[in-house]
């Protein structure tokens, strides 16, 4: 690997991140986390909670047909 390769891997593999949750194949999309933050931030869930759910979400996520963000990281 040559000096400055891990950077173009790496700006590959968020490429192939947002283009993943814009096809909307993301089952925790930041979409997803920001509407959990926003939900603990009017009192409705505690951060065990959300971390809970988001653990739900990731678990769930090849059941349902779609996959998670780390997924689609490594994967890229």
């Amino acid at each position: 690997m040559g000096k400055g390769d891990r950077f173009w891997v790496a700006a590959r593999k968020n490429t192939a991140l947002k283009d993943a949750e814009a096809m909307g194949i993301v089952a925790d999309s930041m979409a997803v986390r920001i509407a959990l933050i926003e939900r603990m931030e009017k009192g409705e869930l505690t951060l065990a909670e959300v971390q809970a759910e988001l653990a739900r979400i990731k678990r769930t996520a090849k059941v349902v047909g779609m996959t998670t963000r780390a997924r689609v990281f490594r994967e890229a």
